[in-house]
């Protein structure tokens, strides 16, 4: 019998809504302190996800969801970096 593999399901910090983990873009607070975007989702450290939406981004920021969630203060420069893939993705 073939077994069909488990797929991860993870909420987005600023709409709640669930999804296939492949799917949503996490933001990692690394053991280091350092917080960075991890597009494979294997770096260790403390994780939140994000949906490809900007205006879950804007809500994140705008309410500080992704401070809380990390349980630290977001740089500007992953915000920055975070808008940028994220209109890249409205694109394709």
């Amino acid at each position: 019998m073939d077994r069909q593999k488990k797929v991860p399901i993870r909420t987005c910090i600023s709409c709640r809504e669930s999804s296939e983990k492949r799917t949503l873009t996490r933001i990692v607070k690394t053991t280091g302190g350092e917080v960075r975007i991890d597009p494979a989702g294997k770096l260790p450290g403390r994780g939140a996800y994000l949906c490809a939406r900007k205006d879950c981004l804007a809500l994140a920021i705008k309410q500080k969801k992704l401070g809380r969630a990390l349980r630290c203060e977001i740089p500007e420069s992953v915000i920055a970096e975070l808008q940028t893939i994220l209109v890249k993705d409205d694109v394709e």
